[in-house]
């Protein structure tokens, strides 16, 4: 599950990729006992559920994170970014002082054919004292408290999302977890930008865990040829070398596994060994 906040101030939309076939069956299509908890959802659970279930994202306010903490995230990227080219090279992969930070332009340059038009700083989350050492001063502290504020929200959501499919999940395992609908035709839609909204899209991990209930879409952004635009995503994701496969009361439920478990790491460098292509990085867990 990846929490985004985007730049505002100018209306350049996220774009969401449809697919138009689907391997998934709505949970309301099937009448086990395990899904009939969703008859008692609220209803702003009710569309949350929807859209994990059909699109695969969807925006939240009244999240919790600061509106003004948002503001100083984007003030602090747009800092970092605006340095001249020979400072941020500091952090390219071949060179930065440690792997927690890396600073690239765009996603497997040595694979791809036609590369991406941004910048990106990837930090690292390991601890909050390896953060403020190694993190670029530029951005390292709000940066820090927009994650510690953020992750409070993600951890709420997955309760509420796995919960809709009848799996509790206690502290220990959500630590753990922590740690394109049907149209017929593949298209393109845009999602507009909501002021103070935080942009949540399920993640491979999660729809790996939930058994492909829940989806997690092939998406960008557009931008324009006289303005920059900002995104800070954060990847909530397991533990290198935690297994990560269907959760055992959904493959009983659904009476079949879609996807193999699969160390999380080994799932990453597939996923970074090749260019970017759709979600064709979801083959290498699938059964």
């Amino acid at each position: 599950m990846v929490p985004t906040m985007s730049e505002q101030s100018r209306p350049l939309p996220m774009l969401l990729r449809l697919l138009g076939s689907s391997m998934v069956e709505t949970i309301g299509s099937r009448s086990r006992p395990c899904i009939l908890r969703r008859l008692a959802l609220a209803p702003w659970l009710r569309l949350l559920v929807k859209k994990a279930e059909t699109i695969g994202f969807f925006q939240v306010v009244n999240h919790g994170v600061p509106l003004e903490l948002l503001e100083l995230l984007k003030v602090a990227a747009h800092h970092f970014f605006g340095q001249p080219a020979e400072k941020k090279a500091m952090y390219l992969k071949e060179v930065s002082p440690s792997s927690m930070v890396k600073y690239g332009t765009s996603f497997v340059p040595e694979k791809e054919k036609a590369l991406e038009w941004k910048d990106y700083v990837s930090m690292k989350f390991t601890n909050d004292a390896d953060a403020l050492e190694f993190w670029p001063n530029e951005c390292k502290e709000v940066a820090l408290e927009y994650i510690k504020a953020s992750t409070k929200t993600v951890k709420k959501l997955l309760q509420a999302l796995i919960g809709n499919l009848g799996v509790i999940l206690d502290d220990s395992r959500l630590n753990a977890l922590i740690v394109k609908t049907s149209l017929g035709n593949e298209e393109w839609i845009e999602i507009p930008p909501f002021h103070g909204a935080l942009v949540i899209n399920i993640g491979d991990t999660l729809q790996i865990l939930n058994n492909g209930r829940y989806k997690s879409a092939e998406h960008g952004v557009l931008t324009t040829s006289v303005e920059s635009r900002v995104s800070v995503p954060i990847f909530n994701s397991p533990l290198p070398w935690v297994n990560i496969g269907p959760l055992p009361e959904l493959v009983a439920c659904d009476e079949v596994a879609r996807y193999r478990e699969v160390v999380f790491e080994e799932y990453m460098k597939s996923f970074f060994s090749n260019s970017h292509d759709g979600k064709k990085s979801l083959d290498f867990a699938s059964t």
